[in-house]
């Protein structure tokens, strides 16, 4: 959505927009080999229409989506009805894969219907977690592998020894001073409000999927559990107290994923395959029994995981076209068990530990969804994942004097391990349980 939102932009501004007559979208890599089954077909579609991410209602969208391809017409925002054909004007070119990142999208505009050379083109590529890039900003050298602030921090910092030293010297918890640098770029009111936008955005989207019943779509025929399981959960049958908390962990990453699969709203946290697993922790830990954030923790616990995942975004990837799926899960699970820490009250050095316990036992995590959907092993992995984020939050609590492996240790060999892993294991569904598992 973000890319054609872009690519409309851009194309307005250089006079081409009025003028077209025909569009074509041409996805690359890991982008075409799962563009279907993840959706991005319909996203680009949508993002086309004029829809954005952060303000698309799931339903609006849909019918907005069926539109457009019952009357094969396209009503580009702030342009020209165009003629359009899904099967012929979207290219699926699993066999290019860009040099610079294996997630390529090129969009291009004509000013006739006959012509193959196109008037307006450009290239963008889809980062991870919702960030895109275009073809001139990813060849741009990034300064000692780190990517430049754009704004000035008063405590910036490139690596988890740096926020540590930081967090020493100037006595702050990590929170306080992710909230520091955030002041630089806005009113700390208006920081505070978008966490907790994202706090009842999360808590909104587990609503749904523990009320919504079903099979989800894309032909693999996968019930949703999470409804079921709540019901259980709620009367007390069969529940073994003692596990009773896995339990609570389960539904409520699982109630996201589905909702993940079924095209609802998530948040990127830091990717939509590991949408659940921050949110499961935020709602059993961060929240009344009834459901209402208690903000204070809300808050803490996402500028802590935030700061965590400035970290892989800065000296790794959160994409798990590059990374596999340690990118997105194993990220979203070192996140959660640095912010949880926080909310237990752990010092930085804790909260990093916590970080560092839940990447470490991710690392080599392949991406393989079985027919290019997020749902088998997705849904599931998110409910482990969440697990795995208390139990490290858990274990770094309990820890006594210095871990032997630090946070940027992790993150390093997450990038090495990613870069070494073979690209069918990589959100390409050519291998793992993509191959191994018959669809239908």
């Amino acid at each position: 959505m973000r890319i054609a939102n872009r690519f409309l932009r851009e194309a307005r501004r250089a006079g081409f927009l009025a003028t077209a007559q025909r569009i074509e979208i041409e996805l690359q890599g890991s982008l075409a080999l799962t563009g279907i089954g993840h959706g991005t077909d319909k996203a680009v579609i949508l993002g086309l229409l004029g829809f954005a991410p952060e303000t698309a209602e799931p339903d609006d969208a849909e019918a907005a989506f069926k539109t457009a391809i019952e009357t094969k017409t396209l009503a580009l925002s702030g342009g020209p009805s165009l003629p359009f054909r899904p099967v012929k004007d979207i290219l699926y070119r699993g066999d290019i894969v860009p040099d610079l990142h294996p997630n390529g999208m090129a969009l291009r505009l004509y000013s006739s219907v006959s012509t193959s050379t196109p008037d307006f083109t450009r290239v963008y590529y889809s980062t991870g977690g919702g960030f895109i890039a275009s073809a001139r900003r990813l060849a741009r050298p990034a300064k000692d592998d780190v990517v430049e602030d754009r704004a000035r921090s008063p405590f910036a910092f490139g690596s988890a020894a740096e926020l540590l030293a930081l967090c020493e010297t100037k006595d702050l918890a990590i929170d306080a001073l992710i909230l520091a640098n955030e002041d630089e770029r806005r009113e700390r009111s208006e920081t505070l409000s978008q966490i907790d936008f994202i706090t009842d955005t999360m808590l909104a989207c587990i609503e749904r999927g523990l009320n919504t019943d079903g099979i989800l779509p894309g032909g693999l025929e996968v019930v949703r559990r999470a409804p079921d399981l709540y019901r259980k959960l709620k009367t007390g049958a069969g529940v073994n107290e003692r596990e009773a908390l896995f339990d609570w962990l389960n539904v409520y990453a699982m109630a996201v994923n589905e909702e993940n699969a079924a095209g609802g709203r998530v948040v990127t946290a830091p990717t939509n395959g590991a949408a659940g697993i921050l949110p499961a922790v935020l709602r059993h830990y961060c929240c009344e029994d009834e459901g209402l954030p208690v903000r204070s923790k809300a808050q803490r616990f996402l500028l802590v995981a935030g700061g965590i995942g400035l970290l892989y975004k800065q000296r790794a990837s959160i994409s798990g076209a590059e990374m596999g799926c340690q990118g997105e899960v194993g990220v979203a699970c070192s996140m959660a068990a640095g912010g949880l820490a926080a909310v237990w009250g752990a010092t930085p050095a804790q909260c990093l530990a916590a970080a560092e316990i839940g990447m470490e036992h991710n690392l080599g995590l392949t991406c393989d969804p079985v027919g290019g959907l997020v749902q088998i092993p997705c849904i599931e992995r998110n409910a482990i994942g969440t697990v795995k984020a208390v139990n490290a939050a858990r274990l770094a609590l309990h820890q006594t004097g210095q871990g032997k492996v630090s946070l940027d240790q992790v993150i390093e060999t997450m990038r090495q391990t990613g870069l070494d892993m073979s690209s069918k294991y990589k959100e390409t569904s050519q291998g793992g349980l993509a191959v191994n598992v018959v669809e239908c």
